[in-house]
């Protein structure tokens, strides 16, 4: 385990409001505070750790690699931050997209044309995992003369479709 100051600091906090807790039980500020040193531990890996997990939205950062975007696409969002702020993908051909990322997913829609547009493609990058998260990750790569000039990160609502 790697001591870190927010991990003394939440652990401080747990025991003070263990401490506390236990003081309005039994007025003995040694015993009290002795128990509250023994069970810190406890309380603090069995119920705040796991709380704080759940509801945050913390996840790895991992780089760009085409295999791996490829064999397991619930896990492209750990690779979106690392492949926009490096500009991996910029300048590259669709071809060497292609290559690199596999095939389209979707076409973004235009609504001047009232079609798909070519020059939009998107990509599904996973759920973050989280315990209120509703939303899917997803990448929209923009082309310019068959070149990738711009990437966006956004977040789209989960559906599922319905079988009948």
């Amino acid at each position: 385990m790697i001591i870190t100051p927010f991990l003394v600091i939440f652990m401080i906090v747990v025991f003070v409001l263990l401490f506390l807790f236990l003081n309005t039980v039994d007025k003995r500020k040694w015993l009290t505070a002795l128990i509250s040193l023994v069970l810190t531990p406890f309380v603090y890996f069995y119920v705040f750790y796991p709380f704080v997990n759940i509801v945050s939205n913390y996840h790895h950062q991992k780089y760009f690699n085409s295999e791996t975007w490829k064999e397991q696409p619930s896990l492209r969002y750990e690779m979106i931050d690392n492949t926009i702020e490096s500009d991996t993908l910029i300048g590259m051909s669709k071809e060497q997209i292609k290559n690199q990322l596999g095939q389209y997913e979707w076409l973004s829609w235009n609504p001047f044309t009232n079609s798909h547009d070519n020059k939009k493609w998107n990509y599904a990058l996973g759920i973050e995992p989280g315990a209120f998260n509703s939303e899917k990750e997803c990448v929209e790569l923009t082309f310019k003369n068959d070149i990738v000039v711009q990437l966006k990160h956004y977040q789209d609502a989960i559906s599922y479709d319905e079988k009948e």
